[in-house]
């Protein structure tokens, strides 16, 4: 079991920008010796590195950058931002059993500046996005504006439950002076004059795009106790690919609807002594509006159907009934696939977030939905 067993005690990150002079590898090194610092941890000590199988800097030119020592585990995930807090959920399990006993994780992207992907006409599609792509489901807001048109549908959710979304991420943002949009209010006017981007998503249903990296660094919980800073104890973890998957529009699956974060949420509550009822706080993926309310019925905190209507009433807002993505996450933050959740959601048991919840003790912090997944319950 890795209930506790391991704890986050470093974190570290760059600026966030449309663009960022320095490469990718020198942001994922400055990212990586910032959170060894925090931890209190020479980078000799390093043995284990996990990050995303679309990360550019290779486990060899990272240590050598860095100065590791001999490293005796690292791992990449899969599927963009599925893959976050699977990157530590990989290290948790290498110091708990033994095949290492300082990770770190990390991710550089350099987004903002960089290509779209889906662009390039030069490689042959893959699999699945030959049964979408042909038929104008070009971008990632393309499919989950599918999702969201059949959730509109099906349960009344409005237009106006996705500004109250893109407002409790606005409004943190707003608090946090690292944030992207630190400076930049948003009212329910602005979001329903937006441009659309595929509707029924506007411009501020998006997630931004952003140069930037992040880092954390995973110990055993008796290690944890003599580094640098208040400890966060790992306390359950999960990856989640619900059968008869299809990325992005879940095609394939009796009901759509009913993404990874089921899969995932099952195996998380399952191996925790905790539930839904008590999270403080969570950081939910959030490169489209529509992911929240999805996420929030498949990790329990309410009913199917029922997600918009949970954000009505600032239920997502400080003082709310489950404060979200309190540093702005990838809608008003920074969007580095995801990783800036697993940070803020340490800052938050820390008592360290520019948007502090009062006492918070746990915390939830989900990846990707709609697309293979991961997710980390963490606690004081």
């Amino acid at each position: 079991m890795l209930k506790d067993r391991t704890a986050i005690v470093g974190i570290g990150q760059t600026r966030f920008a449309k663009h960022l002079d320095e490469p990718e590898k020198t942001l994922a090194c400055r990212a990586v010796l910032a959170a060894l610092d925090d931890a209190g941890i020479d980078p000799s000590e390093v043995d284990a590195l996990a990050s995303y199988t679309m990360e550019e800097t290779d486990e060899v030119e990272l240590a050598k950058s860095i100065g590791a020592g001999d490293i005796t585990f690292f791992s990449r995930i899969g599927f963009g931002g599925g893959g976050s807090c699977a990157t530590v959920a990989h290290l948790a399990m290498a110091v708990a059993t033994g095949q290492a006993s300082v990770g770190v994780a990390w991710r550089s992207r350099k987004r903002g500046s960089g290509v779209r992907p889906w662009t390039s006409t030069s490689v042959q599609l893959p699999t699945p996005a030959q049964w979408t792509r042909p038929f104008g489901l070009l971008r990632p807001a393309d499919e989950i504006a599918m999702l969201a048109r059949r959730y509109m549908h099906e349960y009344g959710a409005t237009r106006d439950h996705l500004f109250n979304v893109a407002l409790a991420c606005r409004n943190r943002a707003n608090q946090n002076p690292a944030a992207v949009m630190y400076d930049r209010p948003l009212t329910r006017e602005m979001y329903m004059d937006a441009r659309w981007i595929s509707e029924p998503l506007c411009l501020y249903d998006n997630c931004l795009e952003t140069d930037g990296a992040l880092a954390c660094v995973v110990v055993s919980a008796e290690r944890a106790r003599d580094c640098r800073r208040k400890p966060v104890y790992v306390h359950s973890v999960a990856q989640g690919l619900p059968a008869q998957h299809h990325g992005m529009v879940n095609y394939w699956n009796d009901d759509p609807l009913t993404g990874p974060a089921w899969t995932a949420a099952r195996q998380l509550w399952k191996t925790a002594d905790l539930g839904p009822q008590d999270v403080d706080t969570a950081q939910i993926y959030d490169a489209f509006t529509p992911l929240i309310p999805l996420s929030l019925e498949g990790y329990g905190f309410c009913a199917r159907g029922e997600g918009a209507a949970f954000t009505e009433g600032g239920a997502l807002e400080l003082g709310g009934r489950l404060p979200i993505n309190t540093a702005g996450g990838g809608l008003s933050e920074g969007y580095v696939h995801g990783f800036n959740l697993i940070n803020e959601g340490v800052r938050q048991l820390r008592g360290s977030s520019t948007a502090q919840v009062p006492d918070a003790a746990t915390c939830l912090v989900t990846a990707g939905e709609g697309v293979p997944t991961s997710a980390l319950l963490l606690r004081a």
